[in-house]
């Protein structure tokens, strides 16, 4: 569980995530090729790349939102077509979506992600209602409950995403650009709020242009081109990953373990509509 008491120290070496040879067609177009990917319980990985890499269509086809043209993925060990635990999976889209013209309030849009933890029209619950706050203070809005997402600025949105993630209680996390647009103070702000998670043992599977304040947390790096992975291991900064170590995406390729592992979960967002391949 990512939003409340801290967890114990994470199962180290238990796979959570495991891609074995994935391709994606998207309108005839190949965006995935062939990629391997594994992600460990407790693990934060950056997945980078430029815009049109992949990286968003490999979360989405991990996450089963994008179906695969080839290849298996596992998600908790489990084959994703069998995999139906879908409240261990956190995903925050890259916008809101519904912060215009639908008038929610935070605590209406953090608690609708309890809904993969209760039965459908079941009024919240004790147990609900603590996991909502438990999610709002992770990302510090507990203050701003009653207020309408749509008079927040980008930052806050996006940090109403992860506390609405966060309150179905994951065991693992997808976040998809979150930075992307935000300003500095909220990009700090969603730093501290996952470098909060990650001291609880969260697993996290981050998507991301540049790193900016994330950057400290993240344990490992993976960097895609063309639909492939061009480097897969420790941290690299923000400018090696646009640079030309990456030319070739055929001969930068680095895994530290190739054992086979298993998958992450699969969980659509009620607000999440992108469709661009990233």
């Amino acid at each position: 569980m990512l939003s409340t008491s801290p967890a114990p120290d994470p199962a180290v070496g238990n796979t959570v995530v495991d891609v074995r040879g994935v391709s994606v067609t998207i309108a005839g177009r190949p965006v995935l090729r062939g990629v391997d990917l594994s992600v460990e319980s407790g693990e934060f990985v950056a997945l980078m790349g430029a815009n049109g890499s992949g990286k968003s269509t490999l979360v989405r086809a991990i996450t089963g939102l994008r179906p695969l043209a080839s290849g298996e993925v596992r998600l908790f060990g489990t084959p994703q077509e069998r995999f139906h635990q879908r409240y261990r999976l956190g995903f925050v889209p890259q916008r809101l979506g519904a912060g215009g013209g639908v008038p929610a309030s935070v605590w209406e849009v953090v608690s609708s992600g309890r809904l993969t933890r209760r039965r459908w029209l079941r009024p919240l619950m004790n147990a609900d209602r603590v996991a909502i706050r438990a999610a709002l203070e992770v990302v510090g809005l507990e203050d701003r409950v009653r207020d309408g997402v749509g008079t927040l600025s980008g930052g806050q949105q996006q940090r109403v995403l992860i506390a609405r993630a966060l309150a179905g209680e994951p065991e693992l996390l997808f976040l998809d650009e979150p930075t992307a647009g935000v300003d500095l103070p909220n990009q700090i702000a969603l730093a501290e709020a996952l470098g909060l998670l990650k001291s609880r043992g969260a697993t996290i599977v981050l998507v991301a242009h540049e790193l900016g304040p994330l950057a400290p947390l993240v344990d490992r790096a993976v960097v895609m081109r063309d639909g492939r992975v061009a480097y897969d291991g420790p941290p690299i900064a923000d400018h090696e990953v646009h640079g030309p170590l990456f030319g070739d995406p055929h001969t930068h390729h680095h895994h530290a373990d190739t054992t086979h592992r298993p998958h992450a979960p699969q969980v659509a967002s009620p607000f999440d509509s992108s469709e661009d391949p990233r």
